[in-house]
């Protein structure tokens, strides 16, 4: 699936040139994030919040959906070696969680990545990535993640993220991955 230049908005299919060959390698990297994050250490998930709520005009139209649309939206932070590295938000609209994205619903404390890939029937979408803005749904789940620890939150332009929409039976869900700056020192391994 391609997305229209207006879906895109501030997501990009190239990664900016002056991105680290790490920043490179885990913006595109193909497969569950999971899994490539338990190869560098204990990887520990916590669920930050489960809602329904209606999309902006951005995330609507990356999902193919009118403004306004309602969604599930679960939100997820991820430490390895109790370092927190990535912050995601994934969301479907509302009949898909309780049909073709039901299960979403019931991964409580695992991750998107256990539904994700072992049906044959979803294909993802590419990458899109970004530096974020204050004014971004994701940024917002960022704050909210960290403020239940009480860290601080760094300026949203120092957070690189990607999103990609898996499509089951022509229903969308997306996950959009925001890596924290204290990720890319031990990304910075692997890639």
């Amino acid at each position: 699936m391609k997305f229209s230049s207006s879906t895109k908005k501030p997501w990009h299919e190239r990664i900016h040139p002056s991105a680290t060959p790490a920043q490179k390698y885990w913006l595109h990297r193909p497969g569950a994030l999971t899994a490539g994050l338990r190869r560098l250490g204990n990887v520990h998930l916590e669920v930050v919040s489960e809602y329904t709520c209606r999309l902006s005009s951005q995330e609507a139209a990356l999902i193919q959906k009118p403004l306004g649309t309602l969604a599930w939206i679960r939100e997820v932070s991820m430490s390895v070696d109790g370092i927190r590295c990535v912050i995601a938000r994934s969301f479907t609209p509302l009949p898909a969680s309780h049909s073709v994205w039901q299960g979403m619903r019931r991964l409580r404390s695992r991750p998107l990545a256990d539904m994700l890939y072992n049906d044959a029937q979803i294909q993802r979408s590419a990458f899109l990535n970004c530096r974020l803005n204050r004014g971004m749904s994701v940024f917002r789940t960022i704050e909210r993640a960290l403020a239940c620890s009480g860290e601080p939150v760094p300026p949203a332009q120092q957070i690189l993220s990607r999103c990609s929409v898996f499509w089951r039976h022509g229903q969308p869900l997306l996950v959009a991955e925001s890596f924290m700056p204290a990720f890319w020192a031990r990304g910075a391994t692997l890639a």
